[in-house]
């Protein structure tokens, strides 16, 4: 209180000083009226300064150094401004002798490289999936796909497929795997392979089979120590009795690359021979499509290993070849060929490569058989089946573009109802990948 006692004091003083001069500075009334009843620091002094250079009047030079005369029972701490509205100090101040730097220009190469980012996320952002997990707890990844993601590649797709990738690995760690192949199978024609693993145990069937076949043209036995429960047929023998052409009836399969019945086929001894007159000796090969195997069990019976790629599309494919003692692959046509390059002498696509394929998978599927067979290797081309007119413009110019020598090429029409229809031909090629290039 006696500080506030004596600043209104020293405002009456100042008040009875300045009253001669209202008329000569106008500016001294509204200064005296917006004192402070507190001691403001150190920038009265600068303020005295830039009222000399300024040429303000002495009558406010004189009213500061009183103000600054006051040295007793003051607060010290930090004031409000003083100043009215209508006065402002930036009027009369001079310019800051240290301007503040003027930022440094950003580089051209660091801006590419921020819109490169900024058009990648929202390139990616585009790209997720619009549908929602049902519920809540399905939007929490499983524990064990975020510890798979950290040890292990996941392809890219999975995640254009989440609710189906949270159902395969939603399952309790260190116990019987889910009854769930056809979410895999689903998952990996939508791109998604290789899956991710699971801490899980196989299921397997109740009772080991009696014995297992070791000819692989033996009828297929009804007990196996596979779980077809996804199936409307319950044993392999049944599908044998659905469709001749579906490579479960051994008795049909027996024959099959044996015979020549039009320019279409290929015999196996004639394979054979076509290189063994051109001295490349054929050992290693690969099926892409194969089905149930009987390509690869033919070759079997010529010393010749084999391996099967083919998928479960409506029936237990892989298990099949698996019965007959050959190894299945269970890939889909649009991933790499898990194979090391230039190791294969020989690569057959049957009748699951045809049109249907987009052209670029197609031509990548191609040029992926060229990565993995060896100079002097051969690429058969098995009943591929398109319109003609694709044929001509797309297929044939596509498969020139390997450069391979054209051993065998033959076109014929597609009898059936759907080729008659379409206008569909099928083509045989056997073509040979050149030592250099």
């Amino acid at each position: 209180m006696l500080a506030d006692l004596r600043c209104s004091r020293q405002r009456n003083h100042m008040r009875q000083h300045l009253g001669s001069n209202r008329s000569k500075d106008t500016t001294s009334k509204m200064f005296i009226n917006e004192l402070p009843s507190r001691k403001l620091g150190n920038w009265h002094r600068k303020t005295l300064s830039i009222l000399d250079n300024h040429g303000r009047s002495r009558n406010i030079k004189h009213m500061m150094k009183k103000i600054m005369s006051i040295k007793s029972g003051i607060d010290l701490s930090t004031p409000k401004p003083w100043w009215p509205p209508t006065f402002s100090l930036s009027t009369i101040s001079p310019p800051p002798s240290n301007p503040n730097p003027r930022p440094t220009p950003v580089p051209d190469h660091l801006i590419h490289q921020l819109s490169t980012i900024r058009a990648t996320i929202n390139h990616l952002t585009s790209l997720q999936p619009t549908k929602k997990p049902p519920s809540a707890a399905a939007a929490a990844a499983p524990s064990d796909l975020l510890v798979y993601t950290h040890i292990a590649p996941i392809a890219s797709s999975c995640k254009d497929n989440p609710i189906l990738l949270h159902q395969y690995m939603n399952y309790t760690p260190f116990s019987l795997c889910p009854n769930d192949s056809p979410i895999a199978e689903n998952l990996i024609l939508r791109g998604c392979h290789p899956l991710p693993r699971r801490r899980c145990f196989s299921r397997t069937a109740a009772a080991a089979p009696p014995s297992l076949p070791t000819d692989p043209f033996s009828p297929l036995p009804e007990k196996t120590p596979f779980l077809l429960t996804h199936y409307s047929c319950k044993t392999l023998p049944c599908f044998a009795g659905l469709k001749s052409d579906m490579g479960f009836d051994m008795k049909i399969e027996k024959s099959r690359f044996l015979t020549y019945k039009s320019d279409l086929d290929l015999p196996i001894s004639q394979l054979l021979e076509i290189a063994k007159s051109s001295k490349t000796l054929i050992r290693l090969a690969l099926d892409i499509g194969g089905g149930t195997g009987t390509f690869a069990a033919q070759m079997k019976l010529q010393n010749v290993t084999v391996v099967t790629t083919t998928m479960n599309l409506g029936a237990p494919y892989n298990e099949a070849v698996a019965i007959r003692g050959l190894l299945p692959l269970h890939a889909p046509l649009q991933q790499r060929l898990p194979v090391f390059d230039g190791v294969l002498d020989l690569v057959r696509c049957g009748h699951a490569v045809n049109r249907w394929i987009p052209v670029t998978s197609m031509e990548f599927l191609f040029f992926d058989v060229d990565r993995v067979l060896r100079g002097g290797g051969y690429f058969l081309i098995d009943h591929f089946f398109s319109k003609k007119l694709d044929l001509e413009k797309v297929f044939t110019p596509l498969i020139g573009k390997l450069g391979y020598k054209k051993v065998k090429w033959a076109v014929a029409n597609k009898s059936d109802s759907s080729g008659v229809k379409n206008g569909e031909v099928y083509l045989t090629a056997l073509l040979q990948k050149p030592l250099s290039k």
